[in-house]
């Protein structure tokens, strides 16, 4: 029997494989539980659900990122619990029980109270939310093609972005450069440029988070592609082929049969699990508040991290839902976990802000990196560099590159694939 010190990771995103890369070595057994046998680079989920990349190319398997680390099982598993009291996480068809627990399940869409929208408007947060949002993009233009209305034609061709944030942008300005660029020859009844991308957001600028002058750059890009930007503007209803918004004290309605959500997130079930267990307060969109180190008050031995936490950095603000939060928590985790073997302490989570950045579209973006503010082709390529760098593997680097580069050249967006249920009883 092993009676090595058991650490076991629920979630194989940003935080959970990081916290288990960085136990490589450590005298510990390491168990690592997802419901899906693969790591997805979520940042560029995007490009997938806009024809410019495949699945493959963004994930990878979990065993295959983890086979050369002896002292880590991998298990493809669902939890649905986690018994604090004896120590044990519940999955749907047994149980694990550990020494230390790390919960990293990420986050979710937050439709703020109106689930029935969901399926209406799919967020982006899975592969499968990818694959349905490129089936839906595509099979518009495809409808539009065979529509005679044109009232009809002009519904199918009206994109609507819900929410101005990294994805939301990406989003909008790779909607663009689909009906201008991608698809400029490839129909004979409509002109895909004739295509209405509309993207709305509740505060008064695109990427709120962002510094001013790079919204309005961004902003400026957004409609230099032909995108219409619309702020302080929320939505109340989705119904089929139909957005309301309010803007100001006047409503809009907005016929559009395409909708996608980029609006919110809201952390994993688990997080209500864990609050409830242990008293640990959530904030509004589910997070667990976490004591300085991570871990849960009142129990050293869980940590919560990734999206699933509310962590405050050195200034006492919230910390960003973002990969670079989680990876940086993992690494710091594994590291505590290694000093507590060793009767040691550490200090607090410190979390370093290496900037953040979003691109709007071919050579086009813009980059907060803390000591420089940059937009345009500069920030586009030190985007490109960062999400090459911190793709998993080496061979995904390699096919995000040749994409990317014949993707430049050609303006093409091999992907283009529309994959799913039959959509021809849908075309009204």
């Amino acid at each position: 029997m092993d009676t090595r010190h058991h650490v076991v990771i629920v979630g194989g995103g940003f935080g959970g494989l990081h916290a288990a890369q960085s136990l490589k070595g450590a005298p510990v057994r390491v168990t690592l539980l997802d419901r899906r046998n693969f790591h997805l680079f979520q940042p560029l989920l995007y490009q997938v659900a806009t024809g410019a990349l495949s699945p493959a190319d963004i994930a990878s398997p979990l065993r295959g990122i983890l086979k050369r680390q002896e002292n880590t099982q991998v298990l493809l598993a669902e939890v649905i619990d986690i018994d604090v009291r004896r120590r044990r996480v519940i999955l749907s068809d047994g149980d694990v029980g550990y020494d230390t627990l790390i919960v990293a399940a990420g986050a979710g869409h937050h439709y703020f109270g109106n689930d029935r929208w969901e399926k209406l408007a799919p967020g982006l947060k899975t592969i499968e939310d990818a694959t349905e949002i490129r089936r839906r993009i595509l099979l518009a233009f495809e409808v539009a093609e065979r529509e005679s209305d044109h009232k009809r034609r002009e519904a199918w061709l009206t994109f609507v972005v819900v929410g101005a944030g990294p994805t939301g942008v990406e989003l909008a300005g790779a909607l663009a450069e689909i009906a201008n660029d991608t698809l400029r020859r490839d129909f004979r009844a409509i002109d895909p440029a004739d295509a209405k991308i509309v993207l709305l957001e509740g505060y008064d600028r695109v990427l709120p988070p962002y510094p001013p002058e790079l919204s309005r750059k961004a902003e400026a890009e957004l409609r230099r592609l032909g995108v219409t930007v619309r702020t302080s503007a929320i939505v109340t209803d989705i119904e089929p082929g139909m957005v309301t918004v309010r803007a100001g004290d006047r409503h809009e309605s907005i016929p559009a049969r395409t909708v996608l959500w980029a609006a919110g997130v809201q952390a994993s079930p688990l997080s209500r699990i864990l609050a409830s267990a242990t008293g640990a307060p959530l904030d509004s969109v589910g997070r667990v508040a976490v004591e300085p180190d991570l871990s849960l008050p009142g129990h050293q031995e869980i940590f919560v991290i990734g999206d699933m936490a509310h962590a405050d950095d050195q200034t006492g603000t919230s910390l960003p839902g973002v990969a670079q939060v989680a990876m940086q928590q993992g690494r710091y985790v594994a590291t505590l976990i290694r000093h507590r073997l060793l009767g040691q302490t550490m200090p607090a989570f410190r979390y370093r802000n290496y900037g953040s950045m979003a691109t709007i579209g071919r050579a086009a973006a813009v980059a907060d990196l803390s000591w420089i503010r940059v937009s345009g082709y500069f920030a586009w390529l030190t985007w490109l560099l960062v999400h090459l760098i911190n793709l998993v593997e080496y061979e995904n680097r390699v096919l995000v590159l040749i994409q990317w580069m014949w993707n430049y050249v050609t303006r093409n967006r091999s992907a283009r694939l529309i994959t799913g249920e039959n959509p021809l009883p849908f075309r009204h």
